[in-house]
């Protein structure tokens, strides 16, 4: 099973992101399961100064909300791969 982390500080983008991330889990029927880090911490340890950050079975993918078709498609390319 696919592991899908969003780490974020309870920013409106990090909400936006992790609400973004379980609808396309969900209307995709992926088999994956999403987190939501906000552990300073944690997020610092992969390297992250900035949220939110998208991070799919520990690789980071991108930080910031590019919006909701790019994150999609990294998506799409990550967890059906």
């Amino acid at each position: 099973m696919t592991t899908i982390k969003v780490l974020g500080t309870g920013c409106v983008t990090c909400k936006r992101l992790l609400a973004d991330v379980n609808e396309m889990v969900t209307r995709n029927n992926w088999q994956a399961q999403v987190e939501y880090v906000t552990d300073l911490p944690t997020i610092m340890s992969y390297g992250m100064m900035s949220t939110p950050v998208l991070v799919v079975n520990e690789k980071v993918l991108f930080t910031g909300h590019p919006g909701v078709a790019k994150v999609e498609k990294a998506l799409k390319q990550d967890v059906t791969a």
